[in-house]
């Protein structure tokens, strides 16, 4: 604590940040020691669930459902091998704030050059603001079907939620963990009790979760979407760039002793199992979507996969797949639990969105901003392509307008794959790297194999994805003329991610050995 007359800086609404990450609640919560391993875990849990929240947000809900109306429990594997790989990447992420007292941003600015640095953070503002979109298109929405405001006021109102930011920050980081919490519960709750009235074919669900050949298969076309289209569907709504970074910094809430291996080393440990357990929740709800698609609704009865499809066919007794539903379907609940959870999932990116936007503009640029300043400008940013998505089809039916937002939602995606590989691969040089780490903390060769692995895989899948994503802004039914010109667009992205990913692993190397002759020449 400073003197009583120590006097206080203004501070202004920008600022030079190159300070510990998130500043304000860094090394902030104490952690007793000797209190036990379940107390210990209760200690360290919070910032796991802050980061499992990027992996059920909206975008992910109709890739889920939409699939398992297509192809049964086939993807069931898809979403399994996709959290796997969650689990892994966060752990490295974790790992790496840690143990460097970094956040990724922070660690990849160090190690690159100024030009390379504002280039990355542009790149990560974009796949910022394209969530952002999927969560104004869900808040505005949960809205519209819980009390009828207006879409276009609702996509206004999504703007306040500012407001309940501002509110939390003055509630402490702690009781920000334990609201996140509680809405991944109502979500999780939802769709479990949607899918146990259900009834579904456990046998089947179990025996989905082991991938086959057919699983990305190409050949075999349902409602327009193949295995492949529908894996890599999930894959993308899954893993999420601003995730790593937002790990990277929540981990360094706890208040650790740098100087004792062993303290880190616990921190790790719990971390780790926070994440684990937070990321299995996630696993879960996803897990629970696909079967809703498969047991909640006929086979092929959801024509409509957007939001607005989905809490009809709740509601509508003909979709349903057996009695138990249609009879609690006529009471409206499920629908509107549906609404519930969606405005959850909402509320809950509104909080994580917002710290990561603060990480990666101090990490990368060293500039600083208030979190409701931050907020403001990302929503109302993102708000702009919703509400002119939204007034280009007003006057016309309501399928063309919900469809127009689907599309908006599905096409902002595009961003996420070509920003992921940019914090995948770094992540995974510096924790392999014993300069960075150390001999203690780097990666054991089995995680730098599976690492490598998930990475190269992710990456190679997102690229393969990236034509059919571009098709996508050209609608459901595109000329040849415009298939040939997406196609020419998905290459030139596709060469021009390459070029810049070569440009940040030879300046990430170059950099990486600088440090380690820095230390050497040290000791």
């Amino acid at each position: 604590m400073g003197e009583k007359n120590a006097p206080t800086r203004k501070h202004k609404l920008i600022e030079y940040a190159n300070g510990p990450s998130l500043e304000e609640i860094n090394g902030k919560i104490e952690v007793p020691k000797d209190i036990g391993f379940w107390k210990t875990l209760f200690a360290y849990s919070g910032p796991g669930a802050l980061v499992a929240v990027g992996y059920m947000d909206p975008g992910n809900w109709s890739t889920s459902i939409t699939g398992g109306q297509n192809f049964q429990y086939l993807l069931m594997s898809v979403i399994l091998i996709s959290s796997l790989i969650a689990m892994l990447l966060q752990y490295m992420a974790a790992k790496l704030g840690i143990v460097s007292q970094m956040d990724l941003a922070q660690a990849i600015r160090a190690r690159t050059s100024r030009a390379l640095g504002i280039v990355l953070w542009i790149l990560t503002e974009f796949a910022i603001m394209a969530t952002d979109i999927a969560e104004v298109i869900g808040a505005a929405i949960a809205l519209f079907l819980l009390f009828h405001i207006p879409l276009i006021i609702a996509v206004f109102i999504t703007v306040f939620d500012v407001l309940l930011l501002l509110l939390l920050t003055k509630i402490g980081f702690r009781k920000i963990e334990g609201l996140v919490v509680c809405l991944i519960l109502v979500i999780l709750f939802v769709f479990a009790y949607q899918v146990a009235l259900s009834d579904p074919n456990w046998g089947a669900v179990i025996a989905g979760l082991v991938p086959n050949a057919e699983t990305f298969s190409s050949s075999k076309t349902v409602a327009g979407m193949t295995p492949l289209t529908g894996s890599l569907g999930i894959i993308g709504a899954t893993v999420m760039p601003h995730n790593l970074y937002l790990h990277s910094a929540i981990s360094q809430t706890r208040k650790i002793d740098h100087h004792n291996a062993d303290d880190v080393a616990r921190t790790v440990k719990f971390a780790s199992l926070d994440s684990n357990i937070q990321l299995t929740a996630a696993f879960f709800v996803n897990a629970l979507l696909l079967i809703m698609g498969v047991a909640v609704f006929k086979t092929g009865a959801v024509k409509d996969p957007s939001f607005f499809g989905l809490f009809q066919a709740l509601s509508d007794t003909s979709t349903l797949s057996n009695g138990v539903l249609i009879g609690v379907a006529k009471s409206g609940i499920l629908s509107v639990l549906f609404a519930v959870a969606l405005l959850a999932s909402g509320q809950n990116s509104t909080i994580t969105g917002t710290l990561t936007g603060q990480v990666i503009m101090e990490g990368f640029v060293h500039m600083r901003m208030p979190l409701w300043l931050r907020r403001l400008v990302t929503r109302l940013l993102s708000v702009i392509p919703v509400l002119i998505c939204v007034m280009l089809t007003r006057g016309k039916s309501a399928i063309a307008e919900h469809e127009a937002l689907n599309d908006l939602m599905n096409n902002s995606q595009v961003f996420l794959a070509f920003a992921l590989p940019f914090s995948m691969l770094p992540l995974l040089m510096m924790t392999d790297s014993a300069a960075e780490m150390g001999h203690r903390f780097k990666n054991s060769w089995w995680v730098k194999g599976l690492g490598w692995l998930s990475v190269i895989g992710l990456t190679g899948l997102n690229l393969l994805g990236l034509p059919a994503q571009v098709e996508g802004f050209f609608g459901d039914n595109p000329t040849k003329g415009q298939l040939s010109i997406a196609d020419n667009i998905a290459w030139v992205l596709i060469v021009a991610i390459l070029a810049l990913l070569l440009w940040t692993l030879v300046e990430l190397y170059r950099g990486n050995k600088r440090y380690a002759a820095k230390l050497s020449a040290a000791k």
